[in-house]
C-alpha cells in the first residue's frame, strides 16, 4: 500500500481495537540522522489497507482458480521497497523493525522486501529459500518459467531464480549493487550500498564514509565493523566503485554556490 493513508471504513474498526489491545515495548521511534524511525506498527488507517489489500490478493487468487488457469498461471507478490518508517516528524505510517530504517533507505528497512513466488510444477508449498535476489532476477526467471529463449542482452544484470524456486541451494554467491544518489524525503543523504555473501556495505558520499554489517549476526545493522574489519571494507568498497564505473552511475557533485547554515 502507498500513502496517501486512507483508512478502509470496514475494516478501520476492528485495527483500532488490535492497536489498542496490544502492548508495545521499546521506544515508539529511534534518531535516523536528521529524522526518526517508527519503531511500533500502531497506525490502525494503515493496517486497515494492508489487511483490505490481503484480501483482494485473495480474491485475486480465488479468481484465477475458479477460471481453470490455476495450473498454468505464474504469481509473483512482492513490494518495490521496505515501508514508510523513517521522516523527520515522528509519525511516519509503518515501522520495518527489526530492520532498520525505511523506504528511501539502503539499511536493510528500505531495500529487504517480501516475495512470493507461485509456480505450478516449480515450487512447492511452504517452501522457503534465503538466497539473496533482485527485481531485475524476475525478467529472465519468468522467461524460463514460460519456456521462452533466454534473452542475455535484456537481462544482464539478473539471473533465473528456477533452481531456487525448484530448491536448489548452490547457486554461486554473487554481488548485489544500489546506488541512490538522491536526497530522500525519508532523510536519507546520496549513497550506495553493495552485498557479498553475508557482508553488506553502505557508502554516504556527503560524508565519504562507509558502513559495514554482517547481516547474518547483525540483521538490524546495529555493529559497524568499517574499523575492525578493513580488509572485508576495503574489498567491498573497490568493488562497489568498480560496478559504478562499469555501469555509468551518476555521481552527485558538490553545489559551489552552497553555503553552510544559511
Amino acid at each position: 500500500v502507498h500513502t496517501p493513508i486512507q483508512a478502509n471504513k470496514r475494516l478501520i474498526e476492528e485495527n483500532k481495537q488490535r492497536v489498542a489491545n496490544t502492548k508495545f515495548s521499546g521506544p515508539a521511534s529511534v534518531k535516523e540522522r536528521d529524522g526518526q524511525a517508527k519503531q511500533w506498527q500502531d497506525n490502525a488507517a494503515f493496517a486497515s489497507m494492508v489487511q483490505a489489500m490481503d484480501e483482494n490478493v485473495g480474491r485475486l487468487l480465488a479468481q484465477v482458480d475458479s477460471l481453470g488457469l490455476a495450473d498454468n498461471t505464474v504469481i509473483v507478490f512482492t513490494s518495490d521497497n521496505g515501508g514508510l518508517s523513517t521522516l523527520k516528524r515522528a509519525n511516519a505510517p509503518t515501522s520495518n523493525a527489526p530492520l532498520r530504517a525505511g523506504k528511501g533507505w539502503c539499511y536493510e528497512g528500505g531495500i529487504r522486501t517480501p516475495l512470493i513466488i507461485s509456480a505450478p510444477g516449480v515450487t512447492r508449498g511452504k517452501s522457503t529459500c534465503d538466497f539473496p535476489v533482485t527485481s531485475m532476477d524476475f525478467y529472465p526467471t519468468l522467461l524460463q518459467l514460460a519456456g521462452i529463449d533466454m534473452k542475455p542482452d535484456q537481462h544482464q544484470d539478473g539471473i533465473s531464480l528456477v533452481p531456487q524456486l525448484k530448491g536448489v541451494r548452490s547457486q554461486k554467491r554473487r554481488a548485489l549493487y544500489w546506488h541512490y544518489p538522491h536526497y530522500h524525503g525519508s532523510t536519507w543523504a546520496p549513497g550506495a550500498a553493495i552485498r557479498f555473501g553475508d557482508w553488506k556495505l553502505i557508502e554516504f558520499y556527503e560524508e565519504d564514509k562507509v558502513e559495514l554489517y554482517n547481516l547474518k549476526h547483525d540483521l538490524s545493522e546495529t555493529q559497524d565493523l568499517a574499523d575492525s574489519e578493513p580488509d572485508v571494507a576495503n574489498r567491498l568498497l573497490a568493488r562497489l566503485h568498480q560496478w559504478q564505473k562499469e555501469t555509468g552511475a551518476k555521481m552527485p557533485k558538490p553545489n559551489p554556490n552552497f553555503a553552510s547554515g544559511r
